[in-house]
């Protein structure tokens, strides 16, 4: 038995997938982009303002769980440009202060063309 997430506090699923599935003791979330749920698309131009907005749509997600940042145990991060590595580390830091399990690539594109994507995976309490 699983349960789906559901919140209008981070974006709504732009294809056929959930935000975030518990199962089993762990919470898998679908990769976030810097949608700003507030207007359903991209505000943010640069790195540090994207990345902020992907922590605050993790950070619903994790919050509709009963859930925190501390509780994650593994991040998938994807990059439009690895020359972004550095600044986007900053702004993840201040949120993933646990140091998750991370790995970070560089792709071609991404949705929506955005810089970053982040994914995650959480033990449930």
């Amino acid at each position: 038995m699983f349960k789906i997430t559901n919140t209008d506090k981070a974006p709504a699923a732009i294809g056929p997938y959930s935000q975030a599935i518990a199962v089993n003791g762990f919470l898998f979330a679908s990769g976030q982009i810097p949608i700003d749920p507030a207007v359903g698309d991209v505000v943010a131009t640069t790195i540090v303002d994207q990345t902020e907005q992907v922590m605050k749509n993790i950070g619903a997600i994790l919050e509709a769980n009963g859930l925190t940042y501390t509780d994650v145990v593994k991040t998938t991060c994807f990059l439009a440009d690895m020359g972004d590595f550095a600044t986007f580390n900053e702004v993840y830091g201040k949120y993933f202060t646990n140091k998750p399990a991370r790995s970070c690539v560089a792709v071609k594109t991404l949705p929506k063309n955005v810089l970053c994507e982040v994914e995650i995976l959480a033990v449930t309490k």
